[in-house]
This record gives structure tokens, C-alpha cells and sequence, in this order.
């Protein structure tokens, strides 16, 4: 199930389901948690309660807790939709990806690429641009690399955004 970025849903890195006997829990890691802060209370009741109508587990107790990250602009789906973001607001593609780049520098990185991909700039012929700063060892199977494909609708057509963070080799 996809849900629409316009519902205010932002921020959100990673979903965790974990199903147990009688229990299902599901863990939201949230970069930015505004969306759910003004009536923290009432909107997690609201979620759950829709994801239990949604799920029709009458006899399963649902659980839903919201965890904080520490440094969201280490990962790769805050920033695409931070990219995203900027590329609707008709910021300079090279632009945006700079920003993001110095973004993720602040979270404490080895290394980051990012490319876009499409009719860039409301250009005629669709083309590929990518940025590297950092080490971002793609060949080597010991590195934790952060993926990420995201695809943002512009007024100029469908762009596609690849990030790869380096976090760290094991």
C-alpha cells in the first residue's frame, strides 16, 4: 500500500513490522515527527485505528510506536524527499544536490552520490546527472551503503532520484 506524499507523511525512513502471536507491532522511524506532534495523542490513534480496519485483525493486539533518528539527512529517503521537494519548488537541479550533499556531510558520512535522471530542467532530451563526494565503494560487498530510488512528478515530467550513502565498511 503507497500513500501519497501530500498526506503529510515526510520525514518517514523506515517502516518495521513485527508479528507475534497475539500481538502486532509496528515501529515508524521518523526523521522530522511534526506531522504527529500538534495531536501526537489522537493522530497515532486515528493510525491505528485506520491500519486495524485496514488489516482485519480482530483477535491481534496492534501496537504502534514512533522512534526519532538521531541524524535524518544520513538517510537516503529523507533526502530524496528533500530533493524532491526543492525540484518542485523549481530550484536549480545542481543546486539541490548540493545542498543535500552538505546536508549529509553534517550527519557524520564517509561518502554520498546522487543522481537524477529524467527531462532535468524542463529540457527537451532526458538526461543523467550525478554528483560523488566522498568515497562511495559500490564494488565492495564488506561496505554498509544506504540505497535509495525515489521518483518525484515535476511540471515538466517524472524525475528519477538515486542516492547511495556510505556509512561505513565492517
Amino acid at each position: 500500500m503507497r500513500i501519497s506524499s501530500g498526506v503529510g507523511v515526510e520525514g518517514i525512513a523506515r517502516i518495521e513490522i513485527q508479528k507475534r502471536i497475539d500481538l502486532i507491532q509496528v515501529i515508524i522511524y521518523i526523521g522530522f515527527p511534526k506531522f504527529l506532534i500538534e495531536n501526537r495523542p489522537r493522530r497515532v490513534e486515528e493510525l491505528q485505528m485506520n491500519v486495524q480496519k485496514e488489516l482485519h485483525c480482530a483477535n491481534r493486539k496492534l501496537n504502534i510506536a514512533i522512534t526519532r533518528i538521531a541524524n535524518p539527512y544520513g538517510h537516503p529517503n529523507i533526502l530524496a524527499e528533500f530533493i524532491a521537494g526543492q525540484l518542485k519548488n523549481r530550484v536549480s537541479f545542481r543546486k539541490a544536490m548540493k545542498k543535500a550533499i552538505e546536508l549529509t556531510e553534517l550527519a557524520n558520512t564517509k561518502g554520498i552520490q546522487v543522481q537524477i535522471a529524467g527531462r532535468i530542467d524542463g529540457k527537451e532530451i532526458a538526461r543523467v546527472e550525478w554528483i560523488r563526494e566522498g568515497r562511495v565503494p559500490l564494488q565492495t560487498i564488506g561496505a554498509k551503503i544506504d540505497y535509495c530510488s525515489y521518483t518525484v512528478r515535476t511540471i515538466y515530467g517524472v524525475l528519477g532520484i538515486k542516492i547511495w550513502i556510505f556509512v561505513d565498511e565492517e
